[in-house]
């Protein structure tokens, strides 16, 4: 074993209470993670699983995934009238907006192009194969993809340092193939 946490269920610790368990079987990232590449290394770092499920559980906290029935909370509590149950409305509002505004500014970080395949893979729990034929892209090129975007992704939470700059405070060298007294003639009759 490599160390990987088993990717069949998971308890997750939330302060001193329990959240249910995650069936991470039903997963696309997880079926990644197991797998291989041609090196013997996981397809999925353990941050950039870690990245997409985080995505994942804050997209389902801030109630961003499709109902398939009619919505009847509001119907079953009452909305805090007197013969409803106690509203709980503004804690339960509080955090699904915060949940909410987490997964925009995740969904801005790494950008338009590579949002879409995250919600898809990790969100709506697509495969690959269907999140290449909605995008357009060539077989196969869906795990490259998603790979950067959880890459992005675990650098946006801090799970993964950020890379260097291109234009960082360097100075940059200049290298040339001459020799070390190599001048270049200017021949002033052409131009």
């Amino acid at each position: 074993m490599t160390g990987r946490p088993a990717r069949t269920a998971r308890r997750v610790d939330v302060g001193d209470r329990n959240v249910p368990q995650r069936n991470l079987a039903e997963s696309p990232l997880a079926w990644l993670a197991r797998r291989k590449d041609k090196d013997g290394r996981p397809m999925l770092s353990e941050e950039e699983f870690e990245a997409g499920e985080k995505l994942r559980a804050d997209f389902w906290f801030a109630q961003m995934t499709p109902r398939v029935t009619a919505n009847w909370s509001l119907l079953l509590s009452g909305g805090g009238g007197s013969r409803g149950a106690p509203d709980i409305g503004p804690d339960v509002r509080d955090s699904v907006i915060a949940a909410h505004e987490r997964v925009k500014r995740a969904l801005a970080a790494v950008g338009p192009d590579l949002a879409g395949v995250l919600i898809d893979v990790c969100c709506h729990l697509k495969g690959l194969e269907a999140s290449e034929k909605a995008c357009g892209w060539p077989q196969r090129s869906g795990k490259i993809i998603l790979q950067i975007a959880l890459r992005q992704l675990a650098r946006h939470y801090g799970m993964l340092p950020q890379p260097a700059q291109a234009n960082d405070a360097r100075p940059v060298r200049v290298r040339h193939w001459g020799a070390s007294d190599y001048r270049p003639h200017i021949d002033a009759g052409q131009v």
